[in-house]
């Protein structure tokens, strides 16, 4: 088994989520409308995180929206549990995880090109700058300097495991 660095733990996931919450408040503090696009699986479930949050410290609506990307295909091949009437003219948050490539984000961003929006933001809780693609991060948890032949692993809701992101 390849040696693991912790690079966060539950604690520090948590206070990372927490100022993403505050940060993507101050960039809507005129919406009445939010939607976090999560990408599944690990992008929803921080996706989700980020709406508790939300709920308690601001005052617009919140949509949650599942996308669902076939990351090893060459186009983009994408589904969303909801139809476009959710997020048209709406403030758009696409959600992942870690940002190596920025081909998922990309692929995510796809999603929402043909319907009208009032802008699109992202969030990551880690990007490893490993980018190929045109993609910036609007609101990064923990940007961090990997080797491309270093993974980053977020484990968030694994029942029996504790929250977690390392480094092997």
């Amino acid at each position: 088994m390849a040696s693991q660095l912790l690079i966060l733990n539950k604690k520090q996931i948590q206070q990372k989520i927490d100022r993403i919450a505050y940060q993507i408040l101050e960039d809507n503090l005129n919406e009445k409308e939010v939607v976090l696009a999560g990408i599944w699986d690990r992008g929803y479930k921080l996706a989700q995180r980020l709406e508790k949050v939300l709920k308690k410290i601001s005052g617009f609506k919140l949509t949650l929206l599942r996308i669902d990307l076939q990351k090893e295909s060459s186009k983009l091949v994408a589904s969303t549990d909801l139809d476009e009437s959710h997020w048209k003219n709406k403030v758009i948050i696409i959600v992942d995880d870690v940002l190596n490539s920025g081909k998922t984000l990309a692929y995510g961003l796809g999603v929402f090109l043909n319907t009208p929006h009032k802008k699109i933001r992202t969030v990551v809780l880690v990007d490893r700058s490993h980018k190929i693609f045109p993609i910036a991060t609007d609101f990064v948890g923990l940007e961090l300097a990997t080797v491309l032949k270093e993974h980053v692993d977020v484990v968030m809701d694994v029942e029996g495991e504790e929250d977690r992101v390392y480094l092997s």
